[in-house]
């Protein structure tokens, strides 16, 4: 399995981004999906997991009311929709598959893409 992201950039405090990781080669139907971000000298943490019916949503506290994560099944793709965007969340952020969405919860994965740069400037 292949995880694609893309969508990443610079951006001012208060704007908005959306992320978008493609899942290719072998098929991750019926899998979770998530996202995680890496702050320079900090280590990888969880932000969001979406469950293969999207029905069990999971986000780190420190973006609820403030990042959506959904899919499209069809398209094989996962979706992070970033609104009021703080200094602080500038980091590398990187799509993962894993077979529910608290497996992603608790750092638990199967699959990695790579990362796309999100950096935003108060």
């Amino acid at each position: 399995v292949q995880l694609q992201a893309s969508g990443g950039g610079l951006v001012q405090a208060g704007g908005s981004l959306r992320l978008s990781c493609a899942a290719s080669g072998r098929t991750v139907s019926g899998s979770a999906m998530g996202w995680f971000r890496q702050a320079p000298g900090k280590e990888r943490e969880f932000v969001a997991s979406i469950s293969w019916g999207g029905g069990t949503l999971y986000y780190t506290d420190s973006v609820k009311g403030r990042f959506t994560i959904s899919r499209d099944t069809g398209k094989n793709t996962v979706y992070l929709q970033m609104d009021s965007l703080k200094p602080e969340d500038t980091a590398v952020y990187y799509c993962a598959a894993a077979p529910t969405a608290l497996n992603l919860r608790r750092g638990h994965t199967e699959y990695w893409g790579q990362g796309t740069q999100v950096t935003v400037s108060s």
